[in-house]
């Protein structure tokens, strides 16, 4: 007798007795909105939240949907922190690092300068300590947090001007997350906190000397190459930014246990599915950029010396003044450290060895 009849024939009662629990619940409709830190045009980044809610909706036979906002919309980009503490929407859709102002901590949820990269960044979340650290930290801010998408390295940005040494970045106007632009200021650099839809007209107007977004796909997307003609590489300050869901800790709460396994399924699905999006087209977007003149550079080795040492000085300084960010630090740097001794060995000799070939 398959499951069906036995449920019929027997009733509950004979059921429950056979251990066999019935797969029919009632879930009441949910309704709640996102607020995205990002554009729409950037059918990536905005595109990976419209993803995730659509998968809710998908799983749930539409009886939870969430409506997906763009940064200004419900609130500014850079605002969504404070809509989902109070209340103001249910969750949102953000790089942490953004919150850099608030605490330093908040950028370990992301990205710092020289840290783990993407695949480093999921282990430490969902196999080491990184989600239990970073949900401790932020329940004083009323969110509960789920990896939202990771872009990958990042490009290290659009330059009016050749960069040839650390001389070369006295002075410069440049927009870059709040983290990196600590790390720059000893320099001479002039950091820039802008929302993406607001960069192209920054630039062209020469509010700003440089900027970086992401890579490729977005950036050519945006058009920052038809104003700055040089294009740096690695982004340092971001080898493997993480974005974040951020739920309000009472909307979280009052989901069903059916409700939030699809939630963070849903999650899982996006976070994924963002980095696959990035490494599928940002090669073809590169090729394209080089093509229509852009000129590709890396950054000398006297800047990333320069900014990795200026980096460790930051950190040893918030170890000594933030006990949140020495907390989470101490466990992210010691993960870090073991990650680059197993990938030298595995993925780096490997990839090295790949991108040395013609195929």
């Amino acid at each position: 007798m398959d499951r069906r009849s036995l449920i019929k024939n027997a009733g509950i009662a004979g059921v429950l007795a056979a251990g066999i629990a019935p797969a029919v619940h009632a879930q009441a409709a949910v309704r709640w909105r996102l607020a995205s830190s990002f554009p729409k045009s950037l059918d990536t980044i905005f595109g990976t939240a419209e993803t995730f809610s659509k998968s809710v909706s998908d799983m749930t036979g539409g009886k939870f949907q969430i409506s997906v906002h763009a940064g200004g919309e419900l609130m500014p980009a850079f605002g969504v922190v404070d809509g989902v503490q109070n209340a103001s929407v249910e969750m949102a859709h953000t790089a942490p690092y953004y919150f850099y102002g608030k605490d330093p901590t908040f950028c370990l949820g992301c990205a710092v300068p020289f840290g783990l990269n993407t695949r480093q960044m999921n282990a430490w979340m969902y196999e080491g300590n990184g989600l239990k650290l970073m949900r401790d930290f932020y329940a004083k801010y009323n969110i509960y947090n789920l990896p939202g998408g990771n872009t990958g390295a990042q490009m290290g940005g659009w330059f009016r001007k050749e960069i040839k040494s650390v001389a070369d970045l006295k002075g410069l106007k440049f927009r870059t997350n709040p983290f990196a632009g600590r790390v720059l200021e000893p320099f001479g650099v002039i950091p820039q906190s802008i929302p993406g839809a607001d960069l192209y007209p920054a630039l062209e107007k020469g509010t700003l000397d440089a900027l970086e977004w992401v890579g490729p796909y977005d950036d050519q997307k945006l058009g920052f190459n038809k104003v700055a003609p040089f294009y740096y590489y690695p982004g340092w300050w971001e080898g493997g930014p993480q974005l974040d869901f951020y739920i309000n800790t009472k909307a979280w709460e009052g989901l069903s246990a059916e409700y939030k396994a699809i939630v963070t399924a849903a999650a899982a699905q996006a976070n994924i599915g963002m980095t696959a999006k990035y490494d599928a087209r940002n090669p073809v977007a590169l090729k394209q950029l080089v093509g229509s003149g852009t000129k590709l550079r890396p950054f000398t080795q006297d800047v990333m010396n320069a900014a990795f040492k200026s980096a460790q000085q930051i950190y040893s300084d918030l170890n000594g003044s933030n006990p949140e960010w020495k907390k989470v630090y101490g466990d992210y740097s010691k993960f870090l450290a073991d990650q680059n001794a197993w990938f030298r060995f595995t993925e780096g000799t490997f990839d090295r060895f790949m991108q040395q070939q013609k195929l």
